[in-house]
């Protein structure tokens, strides 16, 4: 595995930790953890070894406190447009990933940051994480698919109410809400991920991946009943569908391979 200039990488008993490495800068995403992500997650698709993903910031004090701020002084409509069309794509990738993603939010998680945490799968969050997208203050919108996810997390009105007064919300509130999963105190926020991505990857991993897909399919195509008939099709031609079904009849604990 390559090494990262902004990230940092660990692998251990099937779940890779991909932290973010700007302590100093609050993990501001800046073009090259962009980049590092996008390349990280290729790995995360291609690792047969890797079965589930954290991630996370390094330090106390932020999960990604948003955008790097000084590369957006050169921006203009044509290199705005693609700058916001690569983070987009970038995004993409890790919902789309077919290995299950959690965000680890310890801190704050603003702009760019909540947008990220937004693009995973479940987001776990410490007691003292802060949310929010800021980026009226800056004159501009969210531009990572924030205007996109956020209402599909929380609802329209309340997406409205956060991105119009760029103002940040509680994990207590965060949760109500429904953008995280669950609050935990700040030491426990990699043990609670921990334990919800080790009760995953014990099950049959086709079956994963394929629920990812259609619930993934429900957002992005309306209608996501097409795609949950053919995957349950997929699933049954499996031999994890047929240790499934053996295993339950038998009243004994499966024991999936992934084939």
């Amino acid at each position: 595995m390559m090494g990262f200039e902004t990230l940092l990488i660990e692998k251990t008993g099937g779940i890779m930790k991909i932290t973010l490495n700007r302590a100093d800068k609050l993990n501001a995403l800046n073009q090259q953890t962009i980049k590092d992500l996008d390349a990280a997650f290729q790995d995360v698709y291609d690792d047969p070894e890797v079965k589930a993903v954290i991630l996370t910031g390094a330090g106390e004090k932020a999960f990604a406190a948003g955008a790097d701020i000084n590369e957006f002084k050169e921006l203009n409509y044509m290199n705005g447009r693609k700058f916001a069309e690569y983070g987009q794509e970038v995004f993409n990738k890790i919902e789309d990933s077919p290995k299950p993603v959690i965000a680890a939010v310890n801190g704050f998680a603003l702009g760019g940051g909540c947008e990220l945490a937004m693009a995973c799968h479940m987001r776990i969050a410490s007691e003292d994480a802060k949310f929010g997208q800021p980026e009226v203050n800056l004159g501009i919108i969210p531009g990572y698919g924030g205007t996109q996810r956020l209402p599909l997390l929380i609802g329209k009105a309340k997406a409205m109410e956060m991105i119009l007064t760029g103002e940040m919300i509680t994990a207590e509130t965060a949760l109500k809400l429904g953008l995280v999963n669950h609050v935990v105190p700040k030491e426990e926020v990699i043990i609670k991920s921990e334990e919800i991505l080790n009760k995953i990857i014990n099950k049959a991993g086709l079956a994963v991946s394929q629920t990812i897909e259609c619930v993934n399919a429900f957002y992005k195509d309306g209608d996501g009943y097409q795609s949950e008939a053919n995957a349950f099709g997929n699933c049954c031609k499996t031999e994890d569908f047929k240790e499934g079904v053996a295993a339950f009849v038998e009243k004994r604990k499966p024991n999936f391979t992934g084939k």
